[in-house]
């Protein structure tokens, strides 16, 4: 289906190819929903670039970035986390996902915090999270007022995410103010092994 999409470049098939796209994020939200049962046996442990696991999630929004005319602002990070490719990789798609869903135009900035060793932000220019909302956005199937009038969100998402975190013996936490944007901060420092 990818393949047929892409040999055409019409209003239509650029739709299409979004759609396809979403459906396969739906897809492997599901997929790591049922794995995360059993990560522990799933966990591998190692330094890794943080620079690289950046990229790999940037490499494959890339295209939404630029069909949506969203400015991504990026400062390379140069500093190593012990933590699992897979899982961490897998948080940052879904918060870039996030990122992308509720920035309708803006930009989304993506640095190492000046105030904190190890913690990744990643800062949009979003519709914001209701301040009512942000004690929930963690619990599984809460969708909020954004989740709510945008019809597709699952409620799973960020419910994913502070898991895999949990797991990872990393931190997940979110600042929001409507009309303004969120940012998400991602501590990476190994709490406990």
């Amino acid at each position: 289906m990818r393949l047929l999409l892409q040999e055409e470049d019409t209003p239509l098939s650029r739709e299409m190819q979004s759609e396809l796209f979403q459906t396969e994020q739906y897809v492997q939200m599901a997929l790591q929903y049922l794995r995360m049962e059993k990560m522990t046996s799933d966990l591998v442990f190692a330094r890794y670039d943080l620079d690289a696991l950046i990229r790999q999630a940037v490499r494959k929004y890339a295209p939404l970035f630029i069909r949506r005319k969203i400015i991504l602002s990026y400062e390379p990070v140069h500093c190593e986390v012990l933590t699992d490719e897979k899982w961490l990789v897998f948080v940052l798609e879904q918060i870039l996902s996030n990122a992308l869903k509720y920035t309708k135009s803006g930009s989304i900035h993506i640095y190492l915090s000046p105030d904190a060793p190890k913690t990744l932000v990643i800062e949009d220019t979003g519709i914001g999270i209701a301040p009512e909302d942000l004690p929930r956005i963690f619990e599984k199937g809460y969708t909020g007022c954004n989740g709510r009038a945008d019809k597709r969100s699952t409620g799973i998402g960020l419910y994913l995410c502070r898991q895999i975190m949990e797991k990872l013996s990393h931190t997940i936490r979110i600042e929001s103010e409507m009309g303004v944007g969120t940012k998400v901060y991602l501590g990476l420092d190994t709490v406990s092994l």
